[in-house]
């Protein structure tokens, strides 16, 4: 057998791209993940100069699309765009067709969202401390919604009943409008839901946020307090980033990873998203790597903790 030097034929990753791309969304047109894939694969194909396609292959809280990628060659062709469900999925889910860490590549975190703990404004409480107080001497007579069981909403709260050892009761609704809804009328009493869904409301004044589950106070809603600052030490964002299948060249993690670090400072891309409320991240692959492991166990110790079950 002769060996020589390695050629482009033998090696594709030096020659990335030469063909389309297609960037899967594995939720609907119109979500957030979608406005953010066809704005990033829009100006990567100009930078690219390939023609790059958004796929949404929505269903099964995007076990659907996040399986098509997980089961497509790591060519560097098929690419995940996918947000916090993907952990979420993963902890409450017994038996998925992929495995949600090992099963992928990661390339980028692009953006997060932070969270929050709102109530209806008419209740008696201007403190996360009053609240949870009153929650705890009054067990099992306050109800809090959320987008459904296991979503990510659903299992932060449980996580503040688990460290705050709360006894409130959850109603599960079928999508974030409902949840906040009935929250608004009065017919449930508190939700945690991200900053980007509930801005408006929190706003208007249609909602009260008591503290805020990100790192650092946000910037919109100054004197709302982190969970640290009231005695939790915990951190909960929602987030957006891109995967690709297991075993994907490093060659072409690192050129996405790198175009996708530019975009993220671009003007048109940063309007973008202030405008869905969301915080860029950017940085190297390894930041989305670790952020995936630590939610996943982090979701899993929850549900375990909580004998949470999907109906």
């Amino acid at each position: 057998m002769l060996f020589g030097p390695i050629t482009y034929s033998q090696n594709p990753s030096l020659n990335y791209p030469n063909k389309q791309i297609t960037l899967v969304v594995p939720y609907t047109t119109g979500s957030t993940a979608d406005l953010l894939a066809r704005h990033i694969g829009n100006k990567l194909s100009t930078k690219l100069s390939v023609p790059i396609i958004v796929d949404n292959r929505a269903g099964a809280a995007g076990v659907i699309g996040t399986d098509f990628v997980a089961k497509s060659a790591p060519d560097g062709y098929t690419i995940l765009f996918t947000a916090t469900s993907h952990a979420s999925v993963a902890a409450i889910r017994t038996k998925l067709p992929y495995d949600p860490i090992q099963g992928f590549s990661a390339i980028s975190l692009l953006a997060t969202s932070a969270m929050g703990l709102v109530i209806n404004p008419n209740l008696p409480f201007n403190s996360y401390q009053d609240f949870i107080a009153h929650v705890k001497s009054n067990p099992n007579q306050y109800t809090y919604s959320s987008p459904g069981t296991g979503t990510t909403q659903h299992l932060a709260m449980e996580l503040l009943k688990q460290k705050g050892g709360l006894e409130i009761l959850h109603v599960p609704y079928k999508g974030i409008s409902g949840a906040i809804t009935d929250l608004i009328g009065g017919h449930v009493q508190a939700s945690v839901v991200s900053l980007q869904a509930a801005n408006t409301y929190l706003q208007s004044g249609q909602l009260k946020m008591l503290a805020i589950f990100s790192e650092d106070r946000s910037k919109a809603f100054p004197k709302v307090p982190t969970l640290k600052q009231v005695g939790m030490n915990e951190v909960v964002d929602t987030w957006y980033g891109v995967l690709g299948p297991a075993k994907l060249p490093s060659e072409i993690i690192q050129k996405l990873n790198t175009e996708m670090n530019l975009q993220l400072n671009t003007p048109e891309l940063k309007d973008l998203m202030d405008k869905q409320g969301l915080n860029q991240v950017g940085g190297p692959s390894e930041r989305m790597q670790n952020l995936l492991q630590t939610d996943i166990s982090k979701w899993k110790l929850v549900v375990k903790n909580g004998n949470i079950k999907t109906e």
